[in-house]
């Protein structure tokens, strides 16, 4: 029998495979780097994150934002029997991803100036890292982007155990456990799909088109097959374990990652797994419902009860992450609208905030809030991004989190009604922790104790205040002129909405 390989495609020139493989040369140049050299290692790293975002941004000059299906699209036959090949691709969902990924990458090895022990090692896979999240947004066969799902924890698992704090090795572990635990469910997802697709592909739209002639309740199990795979990574309640205790022992910089990048990939894993089984999804509607509204509740009063900065931030992304999740749950064009500018949003917030912290933890090695008091008086930059983070990370107006929740608010309400006063609430314990903690730390006398430590801080440098200004403008930029943000998505969320228009 001979296996059908994937479609036809026309010949693109390989921008996307030259995104991909600057961040691998990249890594490849920096192991024939002289150890001892931190500096020359840590400029290598900066041009080639550098290099790469400017180029994804380029990638906008390609981009078509009326074209809802994939663009850019290239395809190279692996194994014509397995059906597999690497193919590559962009919509308006996933180019917005490659861009944050990019953008978050440069600013995590920019603010890594602290990292004296092993350079080497530390810079190589944070571009290992880069590399392999891009090839999860832009994979357009289910086999690939499970190789570079899987790629992903490699790096994460070194980061963490090698470069973290004293609790690493439980950390990391705790992280590639529960992320290897949840892969395994998704892998046999996608094997009963391949062998559900017209001639046994990965391709991502032949498989959706096999698993439509599926009967629902086998769509519906192997949809709760990624729902668990997806969900341990962005996280959802209850599968979001790893996450606060990984947060706390990972270096700042990857902290920065794995928020504002890695809990993206769960989302967007989700998105394609809704468009690829629509009908699951609209049969598991209510659930998917119940999860987000409680990972908002759950997340936030958590947040608001903590005292370590890192583990609060780490607690409110399971929060926004619901967010998220309740917008695809509605199955509609402002659902799905809100949920891509949130990950946007929530990517760019979480950035700025774990870099903002992390920052503050290399000058006083506690992030401990009650160690805290009138910062504004001797870090009064640092103060001013950080006042604008919370704002952002609450969703006022004028920040892309306001125009996102505003989606999904609309979007829910289309769909359950008065059930969204739920999200409202969450919006009141996000102001209140938001300001409990910049009442906290910018604010009050300052103890004896703590006074002698804290009177001389050195406010944010040059690089540290250029890498929060563009994460704190990103977010207002959406937030008060959102249309071309909008403009980029909309053709193609028309098109995943308009799989469940009835």
């Amino acid at each position: 029998m001979v296996r059908t390989a994937h479609p036809t495609t026309p010949k693109n020139p390989p921008v996307l495979r030259t995104l991909l493989l600057l961040p691998f040369l990249g890594a490849l140049l920096i192991t024939f780097l002289p150890g001892r050299n931190g500096l020359l290692i840590r400029r290598t790293a900066l041009a080639v994150a550098a290099v790469t975002l400017g180029w994804a941004l380029w990638l906008a000059s390609a981009f078509d934002p009326a074209i809802a299906s994939v663009q850019l699209l290239e395809s190279h036959v692996w194994n014509p029997r397995l059906g597999s090949a690497f193919s590559l691709g962009v919509d308006g969902i996933s180019l917005p991803l490659v861009w944050l990924a990019t953008l978050l990458v440069f600013i995590a090895v920019l603010a890594s100036g602290a990292i004296r022990d092993k350079p080497k090692g530390y810079y190589l896979l944070i571009l290992l890292l880069e590399a392999a999240m891009l090839g999860v947004f832009m994979a357009r066969d289910w086999s690939l982007f499970y190789v570079f799902w899987e790629l992903t924890l490699l790096p994460l698992f070194f980061l963490i155990d090698r470069y973290g704090g004293k609790n690493r090795s439980r950390a990391a572990l705790n992280f590639v456990l529960y992320t290897m635990g949840g892969s395994v469910f998704m892998l046999i997802a996608l094997l009963m799909l391949y062998d559900a697709a017209p001639g046994h592909s990965f391709d991502m739209g032949v498989i959706r088109e096999g698993a439509r002639l599926l009967p629902e309740a086998t769509q519906v199990g192997l949809f709760l097959g990624l729902l668990i795979g997806f969900g341990v990574k962005m996280p959802i309640f209850p599968l979001h374990g790893w996450l606060p205790l990984a947060h706390v022992e990972a270096p700042s910089p990857v902290s920065i990652l794995l928020s504002g990048i890695l809990l993206k990939m769960g989302s967007y894993g989700l998105i394609r797994a809704i468009w690829t089984l629509p009908a699951a999804a609209e049969a598991l509607q209510g659930l998917l419902m119940t999860l987000a509204l409680i990972s908002l509740v759950y997340g936030g009063v958590l947040a608001w009860k903590q005292s370590d900065l890192k583990a609060m931030v780490a607690y409110s992304s399971v929060s926004h992450m619901g967010v998220v999740l309740l917008g695809l749950a509605a199955l509609n064009t402002a659902g799905f609208t809100g949920a891509v500018m949130q990950m946007v949003a929530h990517g760019l917030v979480a950035g700025a905030l774990f870099l903002l912290i992390g920052l503050l933890y290399e000058r006083t090695h506690t992030r401990e809030l009650a160690d805290y008091a009138s910062l504004v008086k001797v870090m009064p930059r640092f103060a001013f991004f950080t006042v604008l983070a919370f704002i952002a990370a609450v969703g006022m107006p004028g920040t892309a989190g306001f125009a996102a929740e505003l989606h999904v608010l609309v979007g829910g309400f289309e769909r359950w009604g008065a059930w969204m006063a739920l999200l409202s609430l969450t919006v009141v314990i996000s102001a209140a922790y938001a300001v409990r903690v910049v009442g906290r730390l910018f604010t009050g006398p300052l103890s004896a104790q703590h006074s002698v430590r804290m009177q001389h801080l050195p406010d944010l440098s040059r690089g540290e205040l250029t890498a929060a200004a563009v994460l704190t403008a990103g977010s207002l930029i959406i937030g008060f002129y959102p249309a071309p943000m909008l403009d980029l998505i909309a053709a193609t969320v028309g098109r995943y909405a308009g799989a469940f228009a009835s």
